[in-house]
């Protein structure tokens, strides 16, 4: 089985790399760092881990980052003897683990599941434990892991219905690595049910809820001032903003005509689109552009930057990072990747904020808390974009249910908070009495004494 799949692998590898080396490309800043992708880790980073019991937690991408960094913060103070490594798979997670982590927590890029890139990647971290937040199932990295006896952890797991059939359709490969998790954080009963069934052990498996009800909370440090921002492009205070977030392709050319409609109705409202690869945005501007929507991009706007009063009717955020401080700005929000495409993304940052949450039919990959916001009014899901031009019309006319549905929100929020300590508790339990618990006892009056009269050499 290992023969076939790494002989599978290097043949889809070279072929698909023109495609991933073009998408890194596009991203920018793809050369630093490159070389951690074949599992060749620079000198610092091997020399901090040098005798150091060290547990490496894997985040995807950006999503996966914020997650990560709640649950180092939680875990810090629980294990006293602790080296963190986190890797990421994007540039832009990166971007994010430098500006949300300490620089004394090692930040790398997760080897390509080749053998020997995954064989030399392992030997360099040398991890006493791994942590996958969400289902990121690489076979040749899980079977390394095995060999080692090194244990491995699952958390805020969730098996959409397409990953779901998959994982059983190809159970002969991914049933013996799902056996593999020590412990496994499930975010409902439904997908604890699943993991079960593709070979989770039962025991292994733990309900703990979604944890990004805990990661979205919003930072007391500011680092971006949205109506100065908005004021230096023209837009007046008390202006209604629509805020698309996390958009994918199709969704911001609807938003616009959708926008083009209410606007002559509400003259003082402003389009905010933040997509969810920055990289699109050029694509995303000429679709602005042809549909006749003033607009200005994120990344041009300076201290120098001024505009006259509703010279621009558009924002179009090409960077990262920033989606959370406008979600906190928006006077109705349209969760992305669910008008004209699959899966969703999270309604849970807006809801948090207390906010007016509109999205489309597709919310797959969040259908219990699509569900959960929904049935106690702190959302609205739409079929199409007739009802999703009425629905920001009869919301823009109601602030009374605006605030209604952001407090119903907030408050699905808070009830559904606790996961991170959950998830911890479970690593902890888990891993107690091995090195990475290991605390020296203080010493007393007279072993410092000992140690004074007779010194190390």
């Amino acid at each position: 089985m290992r023969n076939l799949y790494n002989l599978l692998f290097t043949f889809f590898f070279w072929l698909s790399s023109p495609y991933y080396f073009l998408k890194m490309w596009r991203r920018g800043n793809w050369r630093e760092g490159f070389g951690e992708r074949f599992g060749n880790y620079a000198t610092r980073t091997k020399h901090a881990l040098t005798n150091r019991n060290a547990i490496w937690f894997h985040a995807v991408s950006v999503g996966e980052v914020n997650l990560c960094t709640q649950l180092i913060r939680s875990l810090q103070s629980r294990v006293p003897n602790l080296k963190i490594v986190v890797s990421t798979t994007t540039s832009t997670g990166m971007e994010e683990l430098r500006k949300k982590l300490p620089s004394h927590i090692e930040k790398i890029y997760y080897p390509i599941d080749k053998k020997r890139f995954v064989y030399r990647a392992v030997a360099a971290i040398h991890p006493e434990a791994v942590v996958l937040v969400e289902a990121e199932i690489w076979p040749n990295f899980i079977w390394r892991l095995k060999e080692k006896g090194i244990p491995l952890f699952l958390v805020n797991a969730r098996l959409s219905e397409r990953s779901y059939r998959g994982y059983k359709r190809f159970g002969f490969l991914f049933r013996p690595l799902f056996e593999a998790f020590t412990g496994v954080g499930a975010q409902s009963e439904a997908d604890a049910e699943r993991l079960i069934e593709i070979g989770c052990k039962p025991e292994a498996v733990r309900v703990m809820g979604s944890l990004k009800f805990d990661a979205a909370k919003i930072d007391a440090r500011r680092v971006l001032d949205v109506p100065a921002l908005l004021s230096q492009i023209g837009v007046p205070a008390g202006a209604q903003l629509i805020v698309g977030g996390s958009t994918h392709h199709g969704e911001e050319a609807t938003l616009a005509d959708l926008f083009k409609r209410l606007k002559p109705r509400f003259p003082n409202l402003f389009l905010i689109i933040v997509p969810r690869h920055f990289e699109r945005g050029k694509e995303i501007g000429r679709q602005l552009a042809a549909a006749g929507v003033p607009f200005v991009y994120r990344s041009e706007i300076s201290d120098r930057t001024r505009f006259q009063p509703w010279e621009k009717h558009c924002l179009l955020v090409n960077t990262t990072g920033e989606l959370k401080f406008f979600y906190e700005h928006a006077t109705v929000v349209f969760v992305g990747k669910s008008l004209t495409a699959r899966g969703g993304q999270s309604p849970i940052e807006p809801a948090a904020l207390g906010k007016a949450i509109v999205m489309g039919p597709h919310m797959q990959n969040f259908a219990a808390i699509t569900a959960a916001f929904v049935r106690e009014g702190g959302a609205i899901q739409v079929q199409n974009a007739d009802q999703l031009f009425n629905t920001f019309s009869e919301l823009l006319n109601d602030p009374g249910r605006r605030d209604i549905m952001g407090l119903q929100a907030a408050r699905v929020v808070k009830e559904n908070m606790g996961g991170i300590e959950r998830t911890v508790d479970m690593i902890v339990r888990q891993l107690d009495g091995s090195e990475l618990f290991f605390k020296p006892e203080p010493l007393g009056i007279s072993d410092l004494k000992s140690q004074i009269s007779n010194p190390p050499v």
